[in-house]
């Protein structure tokens, strides 16, 4: 299939470093990582080596990683779990109106169960007032829940900030990563996180594994009981290969970052100057905290919905959101203060390292018609 493949936000391509990587955990190296034979010994110590390659891009101790089936089980985990578990502590949660809906559904079933939700606004910048947080802490907040990169406006919340008023207060802090480890530097001492998720492929590994950061200390009630795989927290046969390849797949981000980081920064000026030549387009988003590889615009009169389904020569995204065939405009957008005429006219462009310029000039060329 030839087409422009620039939905990178969405997922990546498994680079092949990773697939050669992984291949021999599914045809050679087979076993059961929870096996006591020598065969599944060997397999667990490349579990092991996975475990200490994602410790290693987001500054924490391998003991502290626990292996998911992707970003959005770890956020079940950490807010059903923490919450379950710390319940005698309080019953608020902070959160933000632009976060996943990983987490703003999992919020909303918690309410539910009784617990109480304080929504953040976001300005028309995509940021959280750390003054509107401090406010909105309680005696009975327990947790408070903000994404690092927003993954359909590609902007960055102060999240050290958020952290460390999170720790002054004795609130616990949940940070969803995923689209920030492997774009930009992600530390959880530097930023005061005691819990943070991410997935493989957006990472150019493989899709069906994640990772959940649990600081030491922290108390997690599981939400699949079993065999007691990761520490009685997430039980079920390890999925060897798919473990292997996010390890390999954090080994590389964290190696090539830099040189990658400058790709998708010139990337991101070209695009920026090309897209300026479209009358009355906005850039959606704070334009000195974003990562470099999202770029949300709204484009005037665009029907992006028709814009996106028409045309069989590029995969792009917009913030639509497809619930029982309903399409609902952006939630993100809404919070932001744009209307539904310019969020049904946004259209998000989100590129990696293998994007190409002639892939760039083509989207822009039809957007411009």
């Amino acid at each position: 299939m030839h087409i422009s493949y620039l939905d990178s936000a969405s997922t990546t391509k498994t680079s092949q470093r990773v697939l050669d990587t992984m291949l021999p955990y599914f045809t050679e190296l087979y076993g059961n990582a929870s096996s006591s034979h020598k065969f599944g010994e060997i397999v667990k110590e490349a579990v092991d080596k996975a475990r200490m390659q994602v410790a290693s891009i987001i500054g924490a101790e391998s003991s502290e990683i626990i292996f998911t089936s992707g970003a959005t089980e770890s956020v079940n985990l950490a807010l059903k779990g923490f919450v379950d578990a710390n319940y005698d502590k309080g019953n608020h949660i902070i959160t933000v109106k632009t976060e996943h809906k990983a987490a703003l559904e999992t919020c909303s079933y918690l309410e539910e169960r009784g617990f109480e939700v304080t929504y953040l606004n976001a300005s028309k910048d995509g940021t959280i007032s750390l003054q509107e947080l401090k406010d909105s802490i309680r005696p009975e907040t327990l947790l408070i829940s903000v994404m690092y990169v927003n993954n359909e406006t590609g902007v960055i919340q102060e999240i050290s900030k958020i952290g460390e008023i999170a720790r002054q207060n004795n609130i616990a802090f949940f940070c969803d990563a995923t689209q920030a480890v492997g774009k930009i530097s992600v530390d959880v001492d530097r930023d005061n996180i005691d819990m943070l998720c991410f997935s493989g492929h957006k990472i150019s590994g493989p899709k069906g594994v994640g990772v959940l950061y649990k600081k030491r200390g922290i108390q997690l009630t599981p939400l699949i009981h079993g065999g007691g795989q990761e520490g009685g927290l997430r039980a079920g046969t390890y999925n060897s290969p798919a473990i292997v390849g996010i390890g390999k797949a954090c080994e590389i981000a964290e190696a090539e970052n830099s040189n990658n980081s400058e790709e998708l920064r010139n990337i991101n000026e070209y695009i920026l100057q090309k897209l300026m030549d479209i009358e009355g387009v906005q850039i959606v988003g704070n334009k000195d905290s974003r990562v470099s590889n999202i770029l949300n615009v709204i484009v005037p009169g665009l029907d992006s919905n028709l814009f996106i389904a028409r045309n069989n020569e590029f995969a792009v995204s917009n913030g639509s959101a497809c619930n029982s065939n309903l399409v609902q405009v952006s939630h993100v957008l809404k919070a932001m203060g744009f209307t539904d005429k310019e969020c049904e006219s946004s259209v998000r462009i989100s590129f990696d390292y293998n994007s190409k310029i002639e892939q760039i000039d083509q989207v822009v060329k039809i957007l411009k018609e």
